[in-house]
């Protein structure tokens, strides 16, 4: 049968979610992109690549336009609206306080311990400026890096945008990483100044920062880097170097609030931001001002039908993708209120997340299965503490959305009112690439389909399409705006690794199955496969079996091998708040995978844990497990 292939090369997909939830009427009805727009943006995508793409374009502001909306010259060496002139954070910021939206809110920021600060856009553009003024007179200049080694605060925010407003790259490093991290990324990028802070709360707990920096620092050349930028969060003691160390706020003090916006082209470097590192070691992916500024804002406003009167809360650490596009520059591009909030979803109890909701009337709330799955252990008690009845769209993004998962967070959070919108993209996308709109019709597990300009598909190994049911690798099959731009100091991954793998389609790294509707079912890594007996499954198809029994919050599955089948699962489960381990409970487990997956699925063992080791970007470790 033609697209039929070795089924050795397939994956079994095992689990068949039926359940088909419809948007509500009043949701079809007030939606910015209603189904016939959905149908019309589809139809001049297939038609015309670049015309979808360069109406997106137009909704912002540019200081020079285009000569060609995408080179194609150098595939896969893309470069997308070449010979355009813009800045990001000129459509982040100054396009708004032109506007009504000057005197709107921008940031509204929680700490742990309970205090706030918010800024509207005026605020946050002059505070951008003074900052941007002071990294000038560091010598930050266009094109040189800029290390941010900071947790959730305002000033975080402000680094990013300061750097982007006078040219220079940021790079976010995650502030759960070791000293030994922030080396080699200084090492790697040999950046002007590194941004950090005293130290900042985490799960009642104050974590040192600066000392982390000072460490980090101790076996770098003199010179690298000149300058170390601190904020005064904790207001811990720490040692300043007098020769290197300034502190934030004598720098902004008396600089000026205005700083013009530097003149970059669409394809200059805006950050550079490391893949988290589940899978070999971390990647440093290059995006640049243009392409990633459309698809962000395209992305941003269509997929979660924003609003004027939104309130948008994404609970991502601006450490990694999430943050960047969807908790910094999607929601300020947009012009809309973001929310970001320093500390633990569980401290001081497990209500904190629904109690930000409540206290701030967020309307759109984006966060992660791991977050729905360790909230979930702990019931509905918390949840119905909360008047969460301003919530009007729900989102996940970051590994497979188990269904039971996804009905919690539809029940128990949404009220059955809103939308779930599970999401998939990477790292190396930028922006959301398959996901539902809230016009969708949705099926609890599934991404759904590519959104408007986005050819995606599910193929074997050669790039033949596998039949609707069969899982095969994900692969991306055309170009799109917020593509990364290249590799850190590897010239040939982009041709090589990510459109080599599979030649002439970009080679995402998943697993993935589409049904008869075309919906997308996102199975897991493509190295996070078990091959029992020749069957070859994936790791997320029976964790989803695991955690569709009531007693479990978490599990991760590994192979490990057998002498008779090849290899045999083991499973690692959390258990919920309340539920205790015993022998009884692990043969129902067993039972329990037997009746979801059928007998094809040999578990060998299953291992109760307090918890999962986790990547900080909160995917499971299955590496560590192993």
């Amino acid at each position: 049968m033609e697209g039929s292939v070795d089924h050795k090369e397939t994956l079994d997909s095992l689990l068949h979610e039926e359940r088909v939830f419809r948007p509500l009427p009043q949701m079809i009805i007030e939606a910015g992109v209603n189904p016939q727009d959905l149908r019309a943006a589809r139809e001049l995508a297939d038609n015309d690549l670049c015309a979808y793409w360069e109406e997106a374009a137009e909704k912002l502001d540019w200081f020079t336009k285009w000569e060609k909306v995408l080179d194609d010259s150098n595939a896969p060496d893309y470069r997308w609206f070449a010979g355009a002139r813009c800045n990001i954070v000129y459509n982040a910021l100054d396009r708004h306080i032109e506007t009504v939206n000057k005197n709107r809110l921008a940031l509204i920021w929680e700490g742990e311990p309970g205090d706030s600060r918010q800024y509207t856009y005026y605020e946050l553009y002059r505070a951008v400026n003074r900052f941007a003024n002071g990294l000038k007179r560091l010598g930050v200049g266009k094109g040189d890096h800029v290390v941010l080694y900071m947790p959730q605060l305002p000033e975080t925010v402000i680094s990013m945008l300061a750097c982007a407003r006078i040219g220079a790259v940021h790079c976010l490093v995650f502030s759960g990483f070791s000293a030994r991290l922030l080396r080699e990324r200084v090492r790697e990028l040999n950046p002007k100044v590194v941004v950090t802070v005293d130290g900042f709360y985490r799960n009642g707990q104050v974590i040192r920062l600066k000392e982390e920096v000072d460490r980090a620092l101790l076996d770098t050349p003199q010179d690298v880097p000149e300058s170390v930028v601190v904020v005064h969060r904790a207001n811990v003691e720490v040692d300043m170097d007098s020769a290197r160390d300034c502190w934030y706020e004598d720098l902004v003090r008396h600089e000026r609030s205005h700083a013009p916006a530097e003149i970059m082209a669409a394809d200059d470097p805006l950050f550079i931001l490391h893949t988290s590192g589940t899978t070999g070691s971390p990647k440093g992916m290059i995006h640049s001002h243009g392409g990633y500024m459309v698809g962000v804002h395209r992305t941003f406003k269509w997929v979660f039908d924003l609003r004027p009167t939104d309130i948008f809360w994404c609970s991502a650490d601006p450490g990694w993708i999430t943050g960047h596009s969807y908790l910094v520059y999607g929601p300020l591009l947009a012009g809309t209120t973001t929310v970001m909030y320093e500390g633990h979803s569980l401290y001081p109890q497990a209500d904190r997340m629904w109690n930000i909701i409540s206290k701030y009337g967020v309307s759109i709330f984006y966060t992660s299965p791991t977050q729905i799955r360790t909230l979930m252990r702990f019931g509905h008690k918390y949840p119905e503490q909360h008047d969460l009845s301003t919530l009007r769209i729900l989102g996940a993004v970051g590994e497979p959305f188990n269904p039971e998962a996804w009905i919690w967070l539809y029940e128990n959070i949404g009220k059955g009112q809103c939308p779930v919108l599970d999401t998939w993209w990477q790292t190396e996308t930028g922006m959301i690439m398959i996901s539902p709109m809230p016009v969708s019709v949705l099926k609890p597990g599934s991404v759904t389909r590519p959104l408007p300009g986005i050819y995606a598909d599910v193929v074997d190994r050669e790039g033949n399409p596998v039949p609707a049911g069969k899982g095969g690798f994900l692969v991306i099959k055309k170009p799109w705006p917020s593509m990364f731009s290249g590799v850190l100091g590897d010239n040939e991954a982009v041709r090589n690794h990510y459109w080599g793998h599979i030649p002439g389609m970009f080679y995402a790294g998943d697993v993935a199955r589409k049904d008869e509707d075309g919906y997308f079912w996102i199975q897991g890594r493509a190295d996070d496969v078990l091959n029992i007996s020749g069957h070859r499954i994936g790791t997320a198809e029976v964790e989803s079996a695991l955690t569709s029994h009531p007693h479990v919050a978490e599990a991760a599955v590994i192979g490990v091998a057998d002498k008779i089948k090849g290899q045999v699962a083991k499973a690692h489960v959390t258990l919920n708040h309340g539920i205790t381990e015993s022998d009884d409970l692990h043969r129902e487990l067993k039972e329990h995978i037997r009746r979801e997956l059928g007998p094809i699925v040999i578990v060998r063992s299953i291992e109760f844990c307090d918890e999962l080791p986790k990547t900080s970007s909160g995917k499971i470790k299955r590496s560590a497990l192993k």
